[in-house]
């Protein structure tokens, strides 16, 4: 017990040192590590080699998977890969669906984009289709947020998907498919479906804006000058169909089970379907589709690759850092702990994971950091249950949403983009992002039954 009063008092210094003093939550997150550790019992010399694993054993496969898919992202947009994306689904659509056709352009653009870089590049656009057809910006931005946090939340390669999957030692490739299944109904429901609902009760958030200039700059690009439709859907979701090939070679050849031994062809597949593998393949071929076949200079390229690299360099560290403190968590014997609490619970260990990251979620705001902290906890749980690993990282990404509030930078952007009062965006995101992870927590245990 006296092991989780730490863990209380650790999470309130984190809360304390990130809301009052404005710490950055890297450095936040590294000296929480520190003062839990020696509130745990820990020795001097533990703490900073569990410090340094926890760092080192998350950041040397996230590096190279958030690099090249920011990297990837970034091409896509700077080409005009995005622009053309979301125009050819209005044309398709017409202006009846507009609503399903953002959400789909969105969907397919936050697979490749952090959520954080995916709204400043989609935003432009979507204010541009908004003032076309006449509606809300709201009336779109809704679609599209709740993409963008779906894909966020549920689907490798995005940070806290796939560094959850790392740490449980989960099937990317089962977490991707499952992930699809869970993230497409939360998104109805929290895109189109919400939105009607939201418009009834907080009417005064979606009045149509007449400005841009709320949006800063914006990149303008001809549909001429932009890459074919067809070639910015494959580099976009390139990564996503060589993890959805090797799965379903798996499930073919194999009967879902990895072989013991791979050789051959069964060594290549794997290669692929590797977060690693196949996002270094990825950007080989967006650096070809996205640059040198749209005729972009290496100056150009490099640019792109440059401000890519900058956007993640903190969300890295704040990942490095979050693990750090999962490590010690673990280390310390807290795992083990809420393990022994929770073992003769009659509640569904995936139903135990998603609370115990909804409470770390509402505390901490970051849902990067509330997953990473709550898979250190609830890996004792999994192993003593047999629970399928796929399914518990889902369940953790779809409580790592839960009630977005104003702890969490994701509220703020979502505010200021859309010009609304602090309560019209607890009225429209916290309800939004509540709404994708209760249903996402429905869909976890609904898919527990048949897998």
């Amino acid at each position: 017990m006296e092991s989780l009063i730490v863990l209380f008092w650790g999470i309130a210094l984190l809360l304390f040192l990130i809301i009052k003093v404005k710490m950055n939550t890297f450095i936040a997150l590294i000296f929480t590590s520190v003062v839990v550790g020696l509130g745990l019992g820990m020795n001097f010399v533990e703490i900073p080699l569990s410090i340094e694993k926890g760092i080192g054993s998350s950041l040397g496969e996230l590096a190279i998977v958030f690099g090249f898919g920011a990297i990837l992202g970034r091409l896509v947009s700077d080409a005009g890969g995005a622009y053309r994306i979301a125009h050819t689904l209005i044309n398709v659509f017409g202006r009846k669906y507009v609503q399903l056709a953002v959400m789909i352009a969105s969907f397919i653009l936050g697979i490749a984009l952090f959520f954080e870089v995916g709204m400043v590049i989609l935003i432009p656009i979507v204010f541009a289709i908004a003032l076309e057809v006449g509606v809300p910006l709201l009336y779109l931005g809704i679609p599209m947020a709740a993409a963008l946090s779906v894909t966020h939340g549920f689907l490798p390669p995005h940070p806290a998907p796939t560094a959850i999957t790392a740490a449980l030692g989960a099937n990317p490739g089962h977490v991707l498919m499952y992930g699809f299944l869970i993230a497409v109904p939360a998104a109805l429901i929290a895109g189109p479906i919400f939105t009607k609902v939201a418009q009834k009760y907080a009417p005064d958030a979606f009045k149509i804006k007449q400005e841009l200039s709320a949006f800063g700059e914006v990149k303008s690009f001809t549909l001429a000058d932009t890459p074919s439709f067809g070639l910015a859907l494959l580099t976009s979701l390139f990564p996503v169909i060589l993890m959805g090939l090797t799965t379903l070679y798996t499930v073919v050849m194999h009967d879902g089970v990895a072989p013991s031994k791979a050789t051959g062809l069964d060594s290549f597949v794997a290669m692929i379907g590797n977060p690693v593998g196949a996002m270094i393949i990825s950007l080989a071929f967006a650096l070809w589709s996205m640059g040198w076949h749209q005729r972009k200079s290496a100056k150009q390229m490099n640019a792109t690759i440059e401000s890519a690299v900058k956007s993640i360099a903190m969300l890295l560290l704040i990942i490095g850092g979050g693990a750090a403190f999962k490590q010690i968590l673990i280390d310390g014997g807290i795992s083990n702990e809420i393990s022994h609490l929770f073992m003769n619970s009659a509640l569904s260990p995936l139903l135990l994971a998603w609370i115990i990251t909804v409470v770390l979620r509402v505390a901490l705001g970051s849902a990067t950091v509330a997953a990473l902290t709550a898979a250190g906890l609830v890996q004792p749980l999994m192993v003593s249950a047999s629970v399928n690993p796929a399914l518990m990282v889902l369940s953790i990404g779809a409580g790592s949403l839960a009630a977005s509030h104003v702890n969490d930078a994701g509220f703020w952007m979502f505010k200021e983009y859309f010009d609304l009062s602090v309560k019209q965006t607890l009225q429209i995101w916290t309800v939004l992002e509540t709404l994708i992870s209760v249903v996402g927590l429905i869909m976890v245990l609904l898919l527990s039954l048949v897998v």
